[in-house]
């Protein structure tokens, strides 16, 4: 379980920057504190971290969940994957919001496989 570990803790930490790269952009930006509208370019950095933490919900379960029924090292690849996934998101975003789809779907799917591999793991499991 330690690469699954190693997922989580980078998951988290990248969660962090991307909440450091809002703070910056606020001051940057000049976009004070609540508000979260003003300036696009801080919106765009905003939106990342908020799709981030939306996604993270549900990734970090479903990890550790697949885990727990399956290869643990390839679970961490898939979220290996995730963690590619949403830089290539926060670089494809902040430049063109429109070209983010690649970062989604890298991010997305990852998070999608896990979901269901714990569900699958947990129907072969009880059905034993």
């Amino acid at each position: 379980m330690n690469w699954v570990d190693f997922v989580v803790i980078a998951a988290l930490f990248q969660c962090l920057v991307f909440s450091i790269f809002v703070g910056r952009a606020r001051m940057r930006y000049g976009v004070k504190a609540p508000a979260i509208t003003g300036n696009e370019m801080f919106e765009r950095i905003y939106r990342v971290h908020m799709n981030t933490l939306e996604l993270l919900v549900i990734f970090l379960p479903s990890l550790y969940l697949a885990a727990k029924y399956w290869s643990p090292t390839l679970m961490a690849t898939i979220g290996a994957v995730y963690l590619v996934g949403r830089v290539v998101y926060f670089r494809a975003y902040v430049r063109e919001p429109a070209s983010r789809s690649l970062g989604f779907g890298l991010s997305a799917l990852p998070t999608l496989v896990l979901l269901s591999a714990s569900l699958l793991g947990l129907l072969v499991a009880t059905l034993k």
